[in-house]
């Protein structure tokens, strides 16, 4: 395996990183058993999907996290 370090990264254009970074997630994601969840984060995960199956109608649909992202209205600071 060749090494290149951050300085040879940083001088790629930007293009090129978002490229490196989609590439590294698409190999972290294929592996996805490879990747550890700590004890209380897969706790939080189940009452999460137990408050979703509980109640599926909940929350806010994508159209609506969407506007809300676009107008900036989630924002806290």
């Amino acid at each position: 395996m060749s090494t290149i370090s951050i300085a040879d990264i940083l001088e790629l254009p930007v293009q090129e990183r978002i490229r490196l970074v989609e590439l590294i997630w698409d190999s972290v994601a294929a592996l996805p058993e490879a990747v550890e969840i700590s004890p209380a984060l897969k706790a939080e995960l189940e009452v999460r999907l137990a408050e979703f199956e509980a109640n599926p109608e909940a929350g806010y649909s994508w159209d609506q996290v969407k506007s809300h992202l676009k107008e900036g209205s989630w924002r806290t600071v």
